[in-house]
């Protein structure tokens, strides 16, 4: 066992920190009464639409119906394609599914990301949008997708649930800019183990289409922008009063966190990259990485993992079955060489501990423990 025990992340660490700040903002939701949707909803809005560079921003109930509502209110449904990525959380592809579209994937890059030379092949008279997903914290190759959905004629939904913050170079501009604004729409979750995350689900739209976003807040609020006028039929998608006075209160220390995982990747980087079993994650030439997720590619993954659980030392697999070899999809026939990017990855991928109060000691434990292992006589 090490000297150390170092979860995997430390939501309890962060609220002894600002424990006050937290404090109040939960005690000011209950003295106004305002549990659902109101005032604290509307100033977070407001502020997160600042934070991404955006004019609107939907606050919505988690991430899943943020992705949905934008595919819903883009008319995507049955008899419709939608391209996506083959890594990712279960979100990106089962809102597609839930529209009564279909899932169209493609193989990922070297940096987790859609592989963006290989959309345009799988693109036909049914596909209808592109969601391409900034995985781990870092932007997938968005100015290039970007072009190929303009070309194409196709809505591009950018999926932003792990990338909060995070920036790519615009080509058009050649300025960093913002994940979430070089489509239609981004969505964003704020789940709590999230780089900004409430207590509980929560989850965001934000795009610069003024008639874009009406149409989802109205969606999101059972149809109505008014109580009682319900111009549509929607679904019941609102951001509670708690946890939207608790991201308030945390999204002005969201640079810093961001800082601070950069720091720790780093120091991640300068001690696991003589390691020749172990791949560190790359980053991609002009764009920023904020580090959800630090993921390594790692020889012998299921026994390391073991190896540093029993010394103390929480991992995670992001994700063990990449989206087309779910049973969910079964029926669609997939192969490991269909993806094989994807495939290889799902056996190999380890996310080490990673939040912005890890200590450079845990990283330092965490780091030996590798070493170790593969050290040890007869791995």
């Amino acid at each position: 066992m090490t000297g150390l025990r170092v979860p995997f992340v430390d939501l309890h660490a962060q609220y002894l920190a600002y424990k006050e700040e937290f404090d109040s903002a939960i005690s000011a939701v209950i003295q106004k009464t305002a549990f659902i949707s109101g005032e604290f909803a509307h100033a977070f809005e407001q502020s997160f639409a600042n934070a991404c560079g955006v004019r609107h921003c939907i606050a919505v109930a988690n991430g899943t119906d943020a992705i949905y509502i934008v595919l819903k209110m883009l008319g995507i449904g049955p008899g419709d394609e939608v391209i996506t990525t083959a890594g990712s959380w279960f979100s990106t592809s089962e809102t597609i599914g839930q529209t009564g579209a279909r899932p169209v994937f493609v193989d990922v890059d070297d940096f987790y990301n859609i592989d963006a030379t290989q959309i345009e092949p799988k693109i036909n008279a049914k596909t209808k949008a592109i969601i391409p997903v900034h995985l781990y914290g870092q932007s997938a190759e968005i100015d290039e997708i970007s072009e190929i959905a303009a070309r194409n004629g196709l809505a591009l939904v950018e999926d932003c649930a792990q990338a909060h913050l995070a920036q790519r170079v615009d080509a058009r501009t050649h300025k960093l800019t913002g994940v979430g604004t070089f489509g239609v729409a981004g969505t964003f979750s704020f789940y709590p183990g999230k780089n900004l995350g409430a207590y509980g689900d929560a989850g965001a739209i934000v795009t610069n289409d003024d008639a874009f976003a009406t149409r989802c807040r109205m969606f999101a609020n059972h149809g109505a922008l008014v109580k009682h006028h319900h111009r549509i039929e929607g679904i019941n998608s609102r951001m509670d009063g708690i946890q939207a006075a608790l991201l308030s209160k945390k999204l002005p220390h969201l640079s810093m966190w961001t800082e601070a995982r950069r720091r720790t990747a780093q120091l991640y980087d300068n001690l696991l990259s003589g390691i020749p079993e172990v791949k560190i994650p790359r980053i991609r030439q002009g764009s920023t990485h904020v580090y959800h997720l630090y993921v390594i590619q790692c020889e012998k993954r299921d026994h390391l993992k073991q190896w540093l659980g029993d010394r103390g030392i929480e991992t995670a697999v992001h994700y063990p079955t990449a989206l087309p070899f779910l049973e969910a999809y079964s029926s669609c026939g997939h192969s490991k060489d269909n993806f094989p990017r994807a495939a290889a990855n799902q056996d190999r991928i380890l996310s080490l501990p990673m939040y912005a109060e890890l200590t450079p000691t845990m990283v330092h434990d965490v780091a030996s423990s590798i070493r170790q292992f593969y050290d040890s006589p007869g791995r």
